[in-house]
Order: structure tokens, then sequence, then C-alpha cells
């Protein structure tokens, strides 16, 4: 299964003329055309952090491309390499956006704060709908950049819902969105949910599993605990503790609930990341607020 491809429709061109580009540089535009947030790296570094792509640091195999772990400059990162049956001049400006830096809490926190202040900073709830890793660059300082607002939406002003066409990238989608159409602030915290797991264990939304069938990494985690196994984090930073890291997977879930009344707001969720970085949450409770 591959996210759904925008290029083949028109309602994002739409989507954005209507909801205005100038917000959107308005918002993420921090450095004045100064620095640019996207970071390039070369086929060195990105064959030194594979070891050349050797089959121990592949994390999952998909039909047309194989995610690897590595780490580039001392920080763990996730790596997409496509076989050459499927890459093309037409999707070669795609592979820039899969190589994304996994820095625990540090990304987690400042996209949540992102994502707070499109809920919570005017008077019409500004709803993202398409969070997901490839859509947080770096800039050079190692700040996490929330980008892509194509499919971003207004609630009407006073309402907490309206109903519109399913968009998104597969496995992100709020199960009550995909469902039923409803765009509320919950349908943004559970792909914040979800953006946190792949961050804790490095792996996309939907991957291969080691039976070849596809598996969402929502219910690959649910799994595991319910059969009592460890969930593997390899995307946290050196100084967290391992117990700031199950409060972490913790909250995720709780951004990931069925229900929308069951999860939290995201001032909560940024609130709690904040918490748990600086080890202000006792590790020993569930670290809820």
């Amino acid at each position: 299964m591959r996210p759904w491809r925008r290029k083949k429709v028109n309602e994002p061109s739409e989507w954005f003329l209507k909801n205005g580009s100038a917000f959107l540089q308005e918002l993420i535009s921090d450095s004045n055309g100064i620095s640019n947030p996207i970071r390039f790296f070369s086929s060195e570094q990105i064959l030194k952090a594979t070891d050349r792509f050797d089959p121990n640091c592949s994390i999952s195999r998909h039909r047309f491309f194989t995610w690897y772990k590595g780490v580039i400059e001392g920080r763990p990162c996730t790596i997409k390499k496509f076989t050459d049956s499927w890459f093309s001049e037409e999707n070669e400006r795609e592979v820039y956006n899969d190589i994304v830096y996994l820095l625990g809490l540090k990304i987690a926190k400042e996209v949540a704060v992102a994502v707070t202040y499109l809920h919570a900073a005017f008077r019409r709830i500004i709803i993202h709908r398409d969070i997901n890793l490839t859509n947080v660059f770096l800039d050079k300082n190692w700040n996490a950049k929330l980008t892509d607002f194509t499919f971003s939406v207004s609630l009407p002003e006073g309402k907490s819902w309206i109903k519109d066409k399913v968009v998104g990238t597969f496995g992100y989608i709020d199960p009550v969105y995909f469902s039923r159409g409803l765009v509320t602030e919950y349908t943004d915290v559970f792909s914040f949910g979800i953006f946190m797991l792949a961050l804790l264990l490095g792996r996309p939304a939907v991957f291969a599993g080691s039976d070849g069938v596809h598996c969402n990494i929502l219910d690959y985690v649910k799994d595991l605990q319910e059969r009592g196994e460890p969930v593997e984090f390899v995307g946290g930073s050196n100084d967290m503790m391992p117990g700031q890291m199950r409060m972490f997977l913790d909250l995720a879930l709780r951004c990931c609930q069925g229900r929308s009344e069951d999860r939290p707001k995201m001032i909560l969720v940024a609130k709690e990341i904040k918490l748990i970085e600086k080890g202000l949450l006792d590790c020993s409770e569930d670290g809820r607020i």
C-alpha cells in the first residue's frame, strides 16, 4: 500500500488557493530567505550510515522500496531506498522527503507546538489534515518545521467540526474522519499520535511485516502489547530514560484512541511532551496531566 499521490487529483491546488499560500509562508518562514530548511546529504553519507545498505540495517521491505536505519552526524535516521524497477525521473523528487531524522522528543515537541498554534491561535481553528514524517523538515539548527498546508482547512468560527472529503496520507488518517468525513481538531491529534509512533519505532506508518503482509504501526504496537512483548524504541535521543520512552509511547497511544472524545487536545499533548522531556513527570506513573 502506498500513500495517496496528490499530483493525480486537482482538489489539492484548489484547497491551497482557498486557504491561502500567504498564510503558509507566514507560518513556516523564519529565516527571511537566508537559510534553506531542507537538508541535502551526499551519497557517501548515506552509504556510510547504512553500511552500504547492508541487509542487517534493513527495518522493513516493501514491494518497491526498503527502509534502512542508520546514523548520520551522530543522529539516528531512517532512509528509504527504492528498487531500480520503481525508480524513475518522475519519482526522483519524492526521495528527498523520505530521509527523515528521528530526534525523539525534540521533533515531537516542536511539531506539537506548531499544531497547537494552528488549533488555538486563531478565532477559526485550522486543521492541518496531513501530519506525517515526510511533511516535517529540519533547518540548519535542527529545528523541526511543519510543512505542506495543501489540505489544511479552517473550521467555521464557533464550530468544532465540518464534514468534508477524506484526504491525507494513508496510515495517518483518523478512522473517525475516514469513516464519517468529520473534520475536527482531533483529526490532527490522531495523525500526530501516529507521527509519534513512527518517531519512536523508526518505522513508516504502514510497513511490510516479517510475513510479507502489510501492517499499520498502531496495530503493530497494540499486538505487541497484547502478547506481552516489549516495544523496541529506535528513534529516541541518547539521554532519554526508559521510563520517559514508555510515557512517550503511552501519550502516542492516547492520541490514537478510536473515539475522538478519548483523545487529548493538542495543547495538552504539547505540554505533556515538554514535561516528559524535562523529566518532571513521575516515570512510575502513567504520565497523564
